[in-house]
C-alpha cells in the first residue's frame, strides 16, 4: 500500500511538471526599425569615435513639461508607463500611449509633456560616442514660450 501511494504520488507531481502554465517558446516582436526619427526626417550618419551606448529610464512627473532640448545622437525609446506628448520647435506633435516606441529626433529643438495625472516611464537607448553629450537644454533665454491652452473668454 505504501509503494502504490509513493507510486500515486510521483505520477501527480511528474505531471504536474510536464505540465505548465507558462509557454516556453521564445518570442520576438519588432517595436521599432527605421531610417527616420518620428517626424520623418533622415536619421544622420553615426559619428566617428569610439561608441558609447547609454540607457535610461525616465520618469516624467504628472503634468509636467520638460524643457526644450535636443540629442546630437542617435536614439529610441519605448514607453513604458503613462501617455506623454513629444513637440517639436516646428508645432510637429507625436502622442504616445504605453507600448508605443519612439525613434527620437536627432539635432532637432523639442520637448516632452505628460498632461495625465500618473507618471510616464519611458526607457530610451542612446547611440552616442564615449564621454559625448546625448542631450543638450535649450538656453533659459533661448526657450519657445510654450502657447496657452485655450481658456474661456
Amino acid at each position: 500500500m505504501k509503494n502504490a501511494v509513493c507510486y500515486l504520488l510521483s505520477v501527480i507531481f511528474c505531471a504536474g511538471c510536464a505540465s505548465s502554465k507558462y509557454d516556453h517558446a521564445v518570442r520576438s516582436v519588432q517595436l521599432a526599425k527605421s531610417s527616420e526619427s518620428w517626424n520623418g526626417h533622415p536619421l544622420p550618419p553615426y559619428q566617428a569615435g569610439a561608441p558609447e551606448i547609454t540607457i535610461l529610464r525616465i520618469t516624467i512627473p504628472p503634468k509636467y513639461t520638460l524643457p526644450m532640448h535636443r540629442h546630437p545622437v542617435i536614439n529610441a525609446g519605448v514607453l513604458v508607463k503613462g501617455r506623454l506628448t513629444v513637440t517639436a520647435e516646428s508645432g510637429q506633435v507625436l502622442h504616445l500611449k504605453s507600448g508605443d516606441s519612439i525613434v527620437e529626433l536627432v539635432d532637432t529643438w523639442h520637448y516632452g509633456t505628460n498632461e495625465a495625472d500618473e507618471p510616464a516611464e519611458i526607457i530610451v537607448f542612446y547611440a552616442g560616442i564615449k564621454d559625448g553629450a546625448i542631450t543638450i537644454k535649450k538656453p533659459k533665454n533661448q526657450q519657445t514660450p510654450k502657447k496657452p491652452k485655450a481658456g474661456k473668454a
